[in-house]
């Protein structure tokens, strides 16, 4: 991996992007500590560092309401640090130095490729353009939408930044809402959960947010190529099954419980964003606490997987976990070949996936572990916690407000390692590797 110099330091892709983030997670640190981002005048900085870091992260964790204990300059800090977190901070930047009409470097292109999660360089400044182009017409496409339904409700001006503020958020998988100003403090989005214009609008973009970039540029191309990539495919096809499977489930494990009182209509909404939210949405209808264990505990399962890779959301990805199933699958019907839509895969992105799983359950479950230590909360909350903070999906059972400062810190460093990935913040901090002059006998082990 190419290293990158920064006045006169050395560094790699994956570190320079770990360290953006750190940067842009200090800046937001910092101004929500300043007595104008809180209605109280004050936040510690242990919350401050929590929210700016859930909000860079777009996790959508929060220890204070950003309804009502924060500003309007607090909630537009937040804004801005989703908004540059859920894009990357790199396709940001490329769009300022596109406004100036400036020349793109070579070494910001190895950039923008890192980020993108790209194999070549080609055509990236292309791609790049792309996504600022789509995010712009989807999050103001949502924008209008949601601010539309909002002025049966509120003021023009007020409805206007709600739509834009919420849109943002659930594009970029963010989660964070406003609406502890009007239904209470943490009340979310359980008001509307019979309201067709919020619920589709909000599915529509977590989906789009979900899928990655990279599968958007693909499928707006279809038109003109008449066939997409083996990426795509792979992500559209099992985000697919997720969704159908999960909303199967939910509305089986939920039809007594918590979907009985609502209509028809409600219960169908219901379902689907349920299913669809953990992937990184971080918005719900329905008050999780109030769930079976065994519809909390498939949450936790959907939120592991997370969304696409190139995408605003976290988990060990759609791509990594279709991955795994394919093998399984060539394994026990004897096949040596992972084929996937008549492509075969390399072994190279098996021990990937495999890698990036292990490093994952690892985290969590030492997380988790830490956490049943210094919270005084169920194992399943503490679980479903960690999952959330790692996935950054940010729902919650209601354990974020009353987390202990260890265990804000614990979740500050999940949703850091979710968002970076294990895979990149390990290639950040591994020291230069020399190659190999020989390799060992092969040996044998009994599995199984």
């Amino acid at each position: 991996m190419a290293n990158l110099n920064f006045g006169g330091l050395k560094l790699t892709p994956p570190k320079v992007l770990s360290l953006g983030f750190v940067i842009l997670i200090t800046a937001g640190t910092f101004l929500l500590c300043l007595p104008v981002a809180s209605v109280e005048g004050h936040i510690s900085f242990i919350d401050a560092l929590f929210m700016a870091t859930s909000a860079t992260c777009v996790t959508g964790l929060a220890v204070i309401d950003t309804g009502t204990q924060l500003t309007t300059f607090g909630q537009v800090v937040l804004l801005v640090l989703f908004q540059f977190g859920g894009l990357g901070f790199i396709t940001m930047a490329t769009l300022i130095t596109l406004v100036l009409n400036k020349r793109i470097s070579f070494k910001e292109r190895i950039l923008m490729q890192e980020s993108m999660n790209q194999n070549s360089m080609q055509g990236i400044v292309q791609l790049i353009r792309r996504v600022l182009i789509y995010s712009l017409v989807i999050q103001l496409t949502g924008a209008v939408m949601f601010a539309g339904r909002f002025m049966m409700d509120m003021p023009f001006g007020k409805s206007v930044y709600y739509g834009i503020f919420h849109s943002i958020s659930i594009f970029n998988n963010a989660g964070f809402d406003l609406f502890g100003d009007i239904h209470g403090p943490f009340s979310g989005l359980t008001r509307f959960v019979n309201d067709p214009i919020v619920n589709f609008t909000s599915m529509i973009l977590i989906f789009l947010g979900g899928v990655g970039f990279i599968v958007l540029s693909d499928v707006f191309d279809f038109p003109k190529r008449k066939k997409l990539t083996l990426h795509s495919k792979v992500v559209l096809s099992t985000s697919a099954i997720l969704i159908v499977v999960g909303a199967a489930l939910f509305f089986i494990l939920e039809f007594n419980s918590t979907l009985k009182p609502l209509s028809a209509g409600g219960k169908m909404m219901a379902t689907f964003l349920q299913a669809i939210t953990p992937r990184s949405g971080g918005v719900t209808t329905v008050e999780i606490p109030l769930m079976r264990e065994s519809t909390q505990f498939l949450m936790i399962l959907l939120m592991f997987i997370g969304a696409a890779p190139g995408s605003t959301g976290g988990g060990i990805k759609i791509t990594t976990f279709a991955v795994l199933v394919a093998a399984v699958s060539a394994r026990l019907r004897g096949k040596e070949d992972i084929v996937m839509f008549r492509h075969r895969i390399a072994k190279e992105n098996v021990y990937r996936a495999v890698t990036m799983t292990l490093m994952s359950l690892m985290l969590v479950v030492i997380a988790t572990m830490l956490l049943s230590v210094t919270e005084k909360a169920e194992f399943l909350a503490v679980l479903f916690e960690s999952i959330s903070a790692f996935g950054t999906s940010g729902l919650s059972m209601g354990l974020t407000p009353e987390l202990t400062t260890a265990g804000k810190v614990l979740i500050i460093f999940l949703m850091f390692l979710g968002r970076t990935g294990p895979l990149t913040l390990a290639y950040a901090l591994k020291p230069k590797g020399s190659k190999e002059l020989y390799r060992y006998p092969e040996g044998k082990i009994s599995i199984g």
